[in-house]
């Protein structure tokens, strides 16, 4: 036998070696964190606030969070089947789509508008841009503002009243609500599962010219006001945002950016009140902590401006995109005539976000500032 012959059946025979170097593309920094891991931790820091929404207003609630949820998943399973797609449903994005929906909606709109609403969310929002990540606008807001311009009537037409209350309000004035024998000598009928109406969300008074603390409200920060499903409870939508960013999937910068410029303004900013006879008034009665609880501030703060696919790149550039949202909720809750102005301020700001990251621009590592534009 020769020596090559004797060192190639040694080789044979020898026991195999574990591989202890893998060459692999990039990326080469690896995390237990991944897209459905942070989709459906979010989806389960809403449920605090659904819950809450869930037990003010009843069985219709659940109904509408679900009919969303499921009408969002379907159609985003459908539509990837009839382009060729991998089905990507299991990541949790079209759930959050269709949750976030239903809570940004009353409990008294229609079934037949949400579903259509999260339709637009997933096709026209999402992927008709691309997919998950290639969405410019945030889609469930998209959504309520295409739901808010072709359906005015069945989203405003009234707001079911809580099923309980913990303390004392202007907004639970009973000359507010319309009961179902109230509708019937009108000749209309209430949404099923609802006993009685108002129009009298916190934000509507304000407009009104309505007095009162409103703003320390036990009631109003606990959810048992009119209201969208799952925008009334405060604290439940602190809670999961404050367990985001413990977890580090929202950094703290942007929902501390937005409220501040929101607290600001409130106190620096009068309000626009109609009054009656169509008398037009400014007030300064109300403070920041009505304008932070009520509407759709904690929500937008914590769940939709810290989005990762429609905010800036940068820590900088994301605070300056809070401070943009702060600024716009406030001219529009001040100056205009709408009471609310989440959804349109976020919306606006995600247009804004490439001029954004245009000028605030990461500084290159190892790079003298201004090197990078240099080279270019």
């Amino acid at each position: 036998m020769s020596e090559q012959s004797a060192k190639a059946e040694a080789v044979a025979e020898a026991p195999a070696m574990p591989a202890r170097l893998v060459v692999a593309s990039s990326p080469h920094i690896r995390s237990e964190e991944s897209i459905p891991k942070i989709m459906w931790t979010v989806f389960f820091c809403l449920l605090p606030a659904c819950a809450v929404g869930v037990s003010v207003f009843g069985v219709r609630a659940a109904v509408l969070l679900a009919v969303s949820v499921a009408t969002a998943v379907v159609t985003e399973a459908i539509w990837q089947k009839l382009t060729g797609r991998h089905v990507t449903v299991h990541d949790g994005s079209a759930a959050v789509t269709g949750l976030l929906l239903a809570m940004v909606c009353g409990a008294g709109t229609p079934v037949y508008v949400v579903m259509v609403g999260a339709i637009f969310a997933i096709l026209i929002a999402k992927q008709m841009f691309g997919g998950l990540g290639m969405n410019i606008w945030n889609p469930a807001l998209a959504a309520r503002a295409f739901l808010q311009v072709s359906f005015p009537v069945e989203i405003n037409a009234g707001w079911p009243a809580p099923k309980w209350t913990i303390g004392e309000s202007p907004l639970f004035d009973p000359r507010h609500y319309t009961t179902a024998e109230q509708a019937a000598a009108a000749g209309k009928a209430l949404p099923w599962g609802v006993d009685c109406v108002t129009g009298a969300t916190a934000l509507h008074e304000a407009k009104e010219g309505v007095k009162g603390l409103i703003g320390l409200s036990p009631d109003l920060w606990i959810g048992s006001v009119p209201g969208c499903i799952g925008e009334t409870s405060a604290i439940a939508l602190i809670l999961g945002g404050l367990f985001l960013i413990y977890k580090r999937y929202v950094r703290w910068e942007v929902p501390a950016a937005f409220f501040l410029t929101i607290a600001v303004l409130a106190v620096v900013l009068p309000m626009k009140t109609y009054g009656a006879g169509g008398t037009v008034a400014y007030t300064w009665d109300y403070g920041p902590l009505l304008h932070l609880a009520a509407g759709g501030a904690m929500i937008g703060g914590f769940f939709m401006l810290t989005d990762m696919v429609t905010s800036p790149l940068t820590v900088k550039g994301q605070v300056i995109y809070a401070i943009g949202a702060g600024v716009l909720v406030m001219l529009i809750r001040s100056f205009g005539g709408y009471p609310e102005g989440v959804c349109y301020s976020i919306l606006i700001m995600n247009t804004l976000v490439p001029l954004i990251d245009r000028v605030v621009k990461p500084k290159v590592y190892g790079t003298a500032p201004g090197a990078e534009k240099g080279a270019a």
